[in-house]
């Protein structure tokens, strides 16, 4: 790869043939998202878009996994320096606002779980090809902070408010088969077979009509910048959130790997 995407250490990208970018999460713990590549995955997007050997994205996980989300090093800048907490809102924020704004065919491949920060991608590509056994989960309010980022945005949309509202508020995991009944995704296959399939729709849409394609997506986009007050005001809940005693009890219990007991805050405080 050129230069161009040099600033962007956490990602591996890698452009194949047809015009089709690869870009691969590769970390530590199922490609859990620490702070650089929470930055990296803002602001690739308008990097991609500006380059011409580019034509379709195809973006998935090494190894069997998607992305297990925020790591503990990221959850905890947000809680502890205020600094931190709202330059990663702004990135957040970007990231959500530049992958709608792109106006190339994005396609994630997923497989294993896709969780948090990872499954913004995921779920914001405009095509997503997920294995039988994937694994979403949000895990916004069962870390103990609103969910954010982008689900206000488009799980409404894409699987129906009451669908919405039941896995954003339990952060019960939704197997592949069941998110494509519900509409969340694009196209359920078998787990060996996701990439495959991924990397035959990108492609297609790479050797289609350029501007067609773009355009229709540009269009059907309009219905995400239309939501944009609700994505707003969830990510201004989501990062107060993160300086409250909840999210301490969230993460308390994800390293303690234990059900976190928010309801003796809620004594604790009465």
């Amino acid at each position: 790869m050129s230069d161009r995407y040099a600033d962007f250490p956490s990602l591996r990208l890698e452009l194949n043939e047809g015009g089709v970018l690869h870009l691969v999460l590769d970390a530590p713990g199922l490609n859990s998202v620490g702070p650089q590549m929470h930055r990296d995955l803002a602001d690739v997007w308008p990097v991609i878009e500006r380059d011409p050997e580019v034509r379709a994205v195809l973006v998935r996980g090494e190894g069997k996994a998607f992305s297990s989300g925020g790591n503990f090093e990221l959850i905890d800048e947000m809680i502890s320096d205020y600094d931190s907490r709202i330059r990663i809102m702004r990135e957040a924020r970007d990231l959500v606002n530049n992958m709608v704004a792109f106006t190339k065919p994005v396609i994630s491949a997923v497989r294993g779980p896709a969780v948090g920060a990872g499954l913004v991608v995921a779920m914001l590509a405009d095509i997503s090809v997920v294995g039988r056994t994937a694994k979403i989960i949000d895990g916004h309010t069962r870390l103990g902070v609103a969910a954010g980022d982008h689900a206000a945005i488009c799980w409404p949309l894409l699987a129906g408010m009451a669908k919405a509202k039941y896995y954003l508020l339990t952060c019960e995991p939704l197997r592949g088969e069941e998110a494509e009944r519900i509409g969340l995704v694009s196209k359920c296959v078998d787990d060996d077979a996701v990439v495959e399939e991924a990397s035959r729709i990108a492609f297609d849409l790479a050797q289609g009509a350029e501007t067609a394609i773009r355009w229709t997506k540009y269009s059907l986009n309009q219905w995400y910048k239309s939501f944009a007050p609700a994505f707003e005001a969830s990510l201004g809940l989501e990062f107060i959130g993160f300086g409250g005693p909840e999210v301490r009890e969230g993460l308390a219990a994800h390293r303690e790997k234990r059900a976190p007991r928010f309801a003796e805050l809620g004594k604790a405080g009465a």
